[in-house]
């Protein structure tokens, strides 16, 4: 695993950036850089299972299994993941999945000035390196305007 960390200075109250990125509604947004249907199942409490879903070009579920590693509300949430959702089934083991079981996703909100400094940083495999250097800044910028526009 390679940990990758991304940066993004928003002008806005951390807790307004930390509300939109985790409602339900304003997630889809800036999550729709990776997917279109970009989505959540679950809760966002440490210890709760949470699903991270988009249907693919078949009109299939898919995704990743996780859960919550650790929860600070405006400061800090960590997601482990689990497994992947293919087709609907939750695969948990096995190779499908095991270079991303335990892998960390680890969100740190910090108050600059009334403004937000946000540090992403995702624990990935090689194949996924190029791929996430491209959208994560991109994911961000829709999570940085729309937290700005609040």
């Amino acid at each position: 695993m390679k940990k990758l960390t991304y940066q993004i200075k928003i002008n806005a109250p951390v807790a307004r950036v930390f509300k939109t990125m985790l409602d339900k509604a304003t997630y889809k947004q800036w999550t729709s850089a990776f997917n279109p249907s970009s989505d959540f199942e679950g809760i966002w409490e440490q210890g709760q299972k949470i699903n991270f879903i988009g249907i693919n070009e078949h009109g299939e579920k898919e995704g990743m299994i996780a859960e919550i590693a650790e929860y600070i509300p405006n400061t800090f949430v960590s997601i482990r993941h689990l497994g992947i959702l293919n087709k609907g089934q939750e695969i948990l083991s096995g190779p499908a999945v095991e270079d991303w079981a335990g892998a960390l996703e680890n969100y740190s909100f910090t108050a600059i000035e009334g403004n937000t400094e946000l540090k992403v940083e995702v624990d990935t495999n090689n194949d996924f390196i190029d791929y996430f250097n491209e959208v994560w800044p991109n994911a961000l910028k829709r999570l940085k305007n729309l937290s700005e526009m609040e």
